[in-house]
C-alpha cells in the first residue's frame, strides 16, 4: 500500500496487532515460531482487518541487535506475502537511527513503519518536529506516530501534532497512548479529519473511547484472540455499545488476572506518576496464552520476567473456562 491507501485503510478501522518476538530459554530468537505466529494472524484477517506490527514494544526491539531486527521484519513481511499490511516498529532514540531502520523497512516491501517518541534526551519542540519531519521525508512508505509518554518522557501535545500532520504528507496514522480522555478528544478533533488516531492502550480503552471516534485500536492479546479483538472493533466501529459492554464483561476475568500478576510481581520501579505506574508483567501473559492455545509464545528477555508455572496453570483454566477460548491444533 501507498501512504494514501494506508491512511484509508486505517481510517476504515483495524485492530493493529503488535507481535511478540519469540525468544527461546537462552533468549535467541525461534523464527520458525515466528513464522508460525504469524501464519495464524495472516489466516485471521478472515474475521476482518488486521495490521501487523513487529518489533515493537511487545516486540522487545529494545533487546535486538541490528541483525536480529532485520530478520524478524524481513520473516513478517514475506509471511504476510502482502495479504495483511505490515508496520514495522523503527524505535531508536536518534532520528538517523530510526531513518535506517525505515529505509531498510521500505527496501523489504512493508506497508509502513511505527516510531515511538525519541527516548532518553529530552528534545525540544522544534527537534520533535524535526524528528518526525525527517523521517517522512526520508521514505516513500507510510509513517505512524507511536505518542507514548509511558516509554519516552515526552509527549506530541495536540498543537504540534497538527504542525506534524499537516507537513508531513505520508503520515498513516497517530498510536495515541495518553491516559487522559479530553486529551485524546482533542487529538481527535485537530487532526481526526486528516489522520486516522488509534487507541494506543488495547481493548479496555477502545471499549471507553470508541465513542469519541477513534479510528481502530492496537492490541497484543490479538497475538492470540484475534477473533475477539475484531468482534471488539466491529461493535465499537458500528456503535453496539451493549455488545462492547457483554465482550468487555467477559474480558475481566482475563484482565483481573493480570491485575493479580502485577500485583505478584510488582510493585513497579517507574518513578513516573499514576496512572505510569503499571510493570509489563501482561507481555509475558501473553506469551504464556499462546504457548496454551497452541501457539508459540517463548520466553521474555531481562529486564522483563516470565510467570511462573503455577501463574500459568491458574491463567489456562481463564483462557479455556472464563474467555472459552480453543486450543489452536
Amino acid at each position: 500500500m501507498n501512504p494514501k491507501e494506508l491512511r484509508e485503510y486505517f481510517r476504515k478501522g483495524a485492530v493493529m496487532v503488535v507481535q511478540v518476538t519469540p525468544f527461546d530459554r537462552n533468549e535467541r530468537i525461534d523464527l520458525e515460531a515466528l513464522k508460525t505466529n504469524t501464519e495464524f494472524l495472516v489466516e485471521n484477517r478472515k474475521y476482518g482487518p488486521l495490521i501487523l506490527t513487529p518489533t515493537g514494544s511487545t516486540g522487545e526491539f529494545y533487546v535486538l541487535n541490528d541483525e536480529e531486527w532485520r530478520t524478524i521484519v524481513k520473516t513478517v513481511v514475506d509471511v504476510a506475502n502482502g495479504k495483511v499490511p505490515v508496520i514495522i516498529g523503527a524505535g531508536h532514540a536518534g532520528t538517523r537511527g530510526v531513518i535506517e531502520r525505515a529505509k531498510y523497512a521500505e527496501d523489504i516491501g512493508a506497508d509502513g513503519v511505527m516510531v515511538v517518541l525519541p527516548y532518553y534526551h529530552v528534545p525540544s519542540e522544534e527537534g520533535l518536529y524535526l524528528h518526525y519531519k525527517s523521517i517522512g521525508d526520508a521514505i516513500n512508505i507510510g509513517l505512524v506516530i507511536y505518542n507514548n509518554p509511558d516509554v519516552s518522557k515526552i509527549y506530541i501535545k495536540p498543537h504540534l501534532l497538527k504542525r506534524i500532520a499537516e507537513d508531513v504528507d505520508n503520515l498513516a496514522a497517530v498510536k495515541e497512548n495518553t491516559p487522559y480522555v479530553l486529551t485524546l478528544y482533542e487529538h481527535i478533533k485537530t487532526i481526526g479529519d486528516k489522520v486516522p488516531i488509534l487507541q494506543g492502550r488495547g481493548e479496555w480503552w477502545f471499549a471507553a473511547t470508541a465513542f469519541l471516534g477513534v479510528n481502530g485500536y492496537v492490541s497484543h492479546y490479538a497475538n492470540f484472540m484475534p477473533k475477539f479483538s475484531l468482534e471488539m472493533l466491529k461493535a465499537g466501529l458500528t456503535g453496539d455499545f451493549k455488545k462492547l459492554r457483554d465482550l468487555l464483561h467477559k474480558l475481566d476475568p482475563f484482565l483481573r488476572f493480570i491485575s493479580k500478576m502485577q500485583d505478584k510481581y510488582g510493585p513497579s520501579t517507574t518513578i513516573l506518576p499514576y496512572p505510569y505506574v503499571d510493570n509489563y508483567i501482561e507481555f509475558s501473559v501473553t506469551k504464556a496464552s499462546m504457548d496454551i492455545l497452541g501457539l508459540r509464545g517463548g520466553f521474555m528477555c531481562l529486564p522483563l520476567v516470565n510467570i511462573s508455572e503455577e501463574d500459568r496453570k491458574e491463567l489456562e483454566k481463564v483462557l479455556l473456562e472464563d474467555l472459552g477460548l480453543q486450543k489452536i491444533q
